[in-house]
């Protein structure tokens, strides 16, 4: 991992900070697949389209290593809600359905700063409510469907989660790799690991400034699933939302929210799985040609996605 950062350090790139959000997509794009596993060749790979609320046509990508009736997990790509794309978290999909032996449809939901909170959750939403009513059309087990994402996509997912319990919509499991569950960004790990660590507190800033509409926004628990409150003003209840399975990074900004959230799912009497990978940064998950511990954490992640299906 050191090397990893010096070799970074070095490249001397322009801080993501100091781009415009559309040359910071390109700079990600550019780079999101340099430390990356070469991409697992499967028997389905498809765009398919769906239309949102205010009638958008988003991109949803579905991938499945059989032509069989698979369940499906419902995927979301971090990237501050600003950068990251299906194409960015292409290979990391590709695998997960690969070792999960599933279906993954990865979702391409509008980004900030064109478009603000709560568009994202709402579009992440959408696709949820498209999957379970399209996915039999599409040859998916829709009664099987998990929702999972990477760092805000894990926001995302952790939001859609306790969205689909009000909506009666059953998960089989939550899949949350290093997610944004805290609105204000206080934690220690965020002072611990504010600079030289992949993700750093002006990277945080950066996106967070595009995607809120102003202050008030960091209290929503669209946006922070941990601490933010409900319509009624009050604690958002995470009681009776699905199974929750964590894979934090030790030295990353949001490692101590993530742990915090699972303790309140699990003091909800949410099951909880939580895996904190020693010695890794943020993003590790896409660094699997030079970091073992990417490869540790799709294995453990498929095996949760395995684990749930069966319960179905």
């Amino acid at each position: 991992m050191h090397g990893v950062l010096e070799r970074i350090a070095r490249a001397g790139h322009v801080p993501m900070h100091a781009l415009s959000p559309q040359q910071a997509r390109a700079a990600y794009a550019a780079g999101s697949g340099v430390l990356d596993l070469p991409a697992q060749a499967l028997v389905r790979v498809e765009d398919h389209f769906f239309t949102t609320r205010d009638g958008a046509q988003l991109l949803a990508r579905l991938y499945a290593p059989s032509a069989e009736r698979l369940p499906v997990l419902l995927y979301f790509h971090g990237g501050g809600f600003t950068i990251g794309s299906v194409q960015t978290h292409d290979t990391l999909c590709r695998r997960l359905s690969h070792l999960a032996q599933c279906a993954v449809v990865s979702v391409d939901y509008r980004l900030a700063p064109e478009h603000r909170f709560p568009t994202a959750f709402e579009d992440a939403w959408d696709a949820l409510a498209w999957l379970a009513a399209s996915g039999a059309s599409l040859g998916l087990d829709s009664s099987r469907i998990a929702v999972g994402g990477d760092s805000a996509g894990g926001t995302l997912s952790a939001a859609c989660a306790l969205a689909a319990r009000d909506a009666g919509l059953p998960l089989a499991l939550q899949l949350l790799f290093y997610p944004g569950t805290c609105g204000h960004q206080d934690t220690d790990s965020h002072r611990r690991f504010a600079k030289g660590f992949v993700l750093e507190e002006p990277h945080i800033s950066y996106f967070f400034n595009h995607y809120l509409r102003g202050p008030a926004d960091r209290d929503d628990w669209r946006f922070a699933p941990l601490d933010g409150l409900d319509a009624q003003g009050e604690l958002v209840d995470v009681g009776g939302v699905a199974p929750a399975w964590l894979g934090l990074a030790e030295c990353d900004p949001l490692v101590d929210e993530g742990v915090l959230y699972a303790d309140r799912l699990r003091l909800a009497g949410v099951p909880v799985d939580l895996e904190i990978y020693r010695g890794v940064v943020h993003e590790f998950i896409k660094m699997g040609r030079a970091v073992p511990q990417a490869l540790q954490a799709h294995a453990d992640a498929a095996r949760a996605l395995r684990k749930a299906f069966s319960h179905g």
